[in-house]
């Protein structure tokens, strides 16, 4: 099957399946319809095929029963599957790319370029609403936030409904939620857990967020409490060179302008190059790995609004 069922038919349901994007691509699909129209809320995960908090978070809600819910949730659990059974971090092994750096795509490009490509083009504009769930991944160790396009404040709304504190305000191309933003459907992307972690505290973290938000947009009854976010922007510096990286700061450290925040050397201890921070703020996330390969992203500054 080359095109999703139909999502607004009128009839509860549950439905899951398996779609083909392109020629060498299929993944899973799960559409929970309820008896009583409203909107549709499109979820997904496995961007990063070694995300796996946000990977099981979207496998709890496809068990979603349609007598809960108004309206359609379309689950995309694992976008990326390939990277999934292989435990690749980042890229999509077909092509060797980073997809959430892809969009808006190329209908005739590589692998992840043309997934891109079907998500913007099939599947985004039949969202009301858009949640990217995201983990850290394998090398990745985090403080959760959750991005949101900046200036979108339908999309900042939902990170409030979301309900964690820290929130991005991203500008910059080829991301999934920049992509919906700009076909003018409010997306929010979570980031909880790193490393690949999963456990029942992170997961049912990333699940009631998703919940409050269907709350926050009609599909599930009650109001959803709001919380009062510190938006920050968020600089990420890249290694020079490849070698073995050494942090100077954790986790939700303060830093100032000019403050060293770690160093590549060689297996001699020798020091190939010294990342100073361009911005005041505090450590988002940071890499966790001893190795680290030229171009890679070292640590995120978040820098507060």
């Amino acid at each position: 099957m080359t095109a999703l069922p139909a999502l607004r038919t009128g009839k509860p349901r549950s439905e899951f399946g398996h779609i083909k994007p392109t020629a060498e691509l299929e993944i899973p699909y799960a559409i929970i319809e309820g008896a009583e129209a409203g909107p549709c809320l499109l979820v997904t995960a496995g961007v990063h095929g070694s995300e796996y908090c946000s990977i099981e978070a979207a496998v709890r809600l496809m068990k979603t029963r349609p007598e809960e819910i108004r309206g359609t949730l379309l689950v995309l659990p694992v976008l990326n599957v390939e990277a999934f059974h292989r435990r690749n971090i980042y890229i999509m092994p077909q092509d060797g790319k980073n997809l959430n750096r892809m969009f808006p795509g190329k209908p005739d490009g590589t692998t992840s370029e043309q997934l891109a490509h079907w998500l913007v083009t099939e599947v985004f504009p039949k969202a009301d609403a858009y949640i990217d769930c995201h983990g850290g991944d394998l090398d990745e160790g985090l403080e959760p936030f959750t991005i949101f396009p900046a200036g979108c404040e339908k999309s900042q709304a939902l990170a409030a409904a979301f309900g964690i504190k820290i929130a991005v305000a991203a500008g910059g191309s080829g991301y999934t939620v920049d992509a919906s933003h700009k076909l003018g459907i409010p997306s929010i992307l979570p980031e909880v857990s790193g490393n690949g972690l999963w456990g029942e505290a992170t997961v049912t973290q990333m699940t009631d967020g998703i919940r409050r938000v269907m709350q926050h947009i009609g599909m599930l009854p009650g109001t959803a409490q709001v919380t009062k976010l510190d938006v920050v922007t968020m600089w990420v510096p890249t290694a020079s060179v490849k070698g073995l990286w050494y942090p100077a700061k954790d986790l939700g450290d303060p830093v100032i302008a000019g403050e060293v925040l770690g160093e590549i050397r060689d297996v001699f201890g020798e020091t190939l190059a010294t990342i100073r921070s361009e911005k005041a703020g505090f450590i988002l996330y940071r890499l966790t790995s001893l190795s680290v390969n030229e171009k890679e992203a070292l640590l995120g500054v978040g820098t507060p609004v």
